[in-house]
């Protein structure tokens, strides 16, 4: 083999090698988590309900906590549905028809059938599977006892981890997710920028295809939404918290539509000639640079002050186009006045009050964002905040 190939395959292996270290490393709170419930869920089932092979208890347990933060405590409650359903659809089946494959079948049929009928979901449905299978093929009433005993002590580690241990703060949940989607739009609008200031079409193709792919982001986002109002809801740590997490969730919200301003403002782009671009391309880079920097700190007031001054101060900057009211630079003026107007309404302002900033020039209202809880909770958010 040629060296220059050896090379590529090294540097493709130490690539591949360092992308999976990165992620081990980024779930590396979780991963701990899940183990440490594994090993608490076995040692009660052997030792202390003197179970001789609690197997499904750490499993139990782990398949409750393998999912994302915020939805753990849901899922494993999810789980002892389906196993409870899975073993008393088993046992009417075996008591009726016996052992064998055709029970075994009707047995599963009927177990996800139902878990289907009910709502339930993925992991509802398998464990409704498997806990019929378990019941039927052993045939034994004792088996399918122990196995929901398992069950049980499994989940309720896994409850025990995620609503009183190590409870997500839900605030911070939701930040997280707000800060990764505003870093790919600051790279969309970057992108942008550079295809404004370079005349470059096919960094403006690259711009489009990075913001049409924010939907993506946007469902993450909204299914984050939901896991921080309901363990705000539902976690005893956090419930006097809720109305902080309605704050943020009205401000998370408008991230669609700052997103569909960006796309907007994109495609626009793509009609200038290249004076044109050269105009508007300081105004789109700048409200780039006001994004990535309100994601490295989304949490904190006085970054969502500055950046809705800085927007503010970007409209300022612009002024209106001497040309017909069709034109392709007067639309994409109104495109960069919408992104500034979803960004301040994002950072704290109310709608109309932005609308009117940006129309007047002049921001009164200050930002109101949720702060992070603090005072007693400060050591509990430095180790489940991550």
């Amino acid at each position: 083999m040629p060296l220059v190939s050896l090379r590529a395959l090294a540097r493709q292996v130490a690539g591949a090698g360092s992308r999976a270290l990165r992620r081990v490393i980024a779930d590396r709170w979780q991963l701990l988590q899940g183990t440490a419930a594994a090993t608490a869920a076995w040692l009660l089932a052997k030792y202390v309900f003197d179970h001789p092979e609690p197997f499904f208890a750490p499993i139990a347990a782990l398949i409750a906590l393998n999912t994302a933060v915020g939805e753990r405590g849901l899922n494993a409650l999810r789980l002892l549905q389906g196993v409870i359903l899975g073993i008393v659809v088993g046992e009417v089946i075996l008591s009726a028809f016996g052992g064998g494959y055709t029970p075994m079948a009707l047995a599963i049929f009927v177990a996800t059938a139902l878990a289907r009928a009910l709502g339930g979901t993925r992991v509802v449905i398998a464990q409704a599977a498997i806990g019929a299978i378990l019941t039927v093929s052993v045939a034994d009433a004792e088996a399918g006892v122990e196995r929901l005993s398992d069950a049980l002590i499994g989940a309720g580690v896994a409850l025990v981890f995620t609503q009183l241990l190590f409870p997500p703060e839900p605030v911070a949940l939701l930040r997280r997710a707000e800060a990764a989607l505003l870093r790919r739009m600051a790279d969309g609008l970057a992108l942008i920028a550079g295809a404004l200031e370079q005349d470059d079409d096919d960094l403006a193709d690259q711009a489009i295809n990075a913001l049409r792919e924010l939907p993506g982001g946007l469902t993450e986002l909204r299914r984050t939404r939901r896991a921080s109002a309901r363990v705000a809801r539902r976690t005893l740590v956090w419930r006097a918290h809720r109305e902080l997490v309605v704050r943020e969730n009205e401000n998370a919200d408008h991230l669609d539509l700052l997103a569909g301003s960006c796309l907007l403002l994109a495609r626009l782009a793509a009609f200038l000639t290249a004076t044109e671009r050269q105009t508007l391309g300081p105004s789109v880079r700048e409200l780039g640079e006001i994004l990535a920097s309100l994601a490295r700190d989304v949490g904190n007031r006085e970054t969502r002050q500055h950046a809705a001054d800085r927007a503010l101060e970007v409209v300022n900057a612009l002024s209106d186009p001497d040309a017909t009211t069709d034109s392709a630079l007067r639309a994409s003026v109104t495109g960069v006045r919408m992104v500034a107007t979803d960004l301040i309404v994002f950072a704290g302002v109310d709608f109309d009050e932005a609308v009117e900033a940006v129309r007047e020039g002049i921001l009164e209202q200050r930002v109101t964002p949720a702060p992070i809880p603090g005072g007693r909770f400060r050591w509990l958010r430095r180790l489940v905040g991550r």
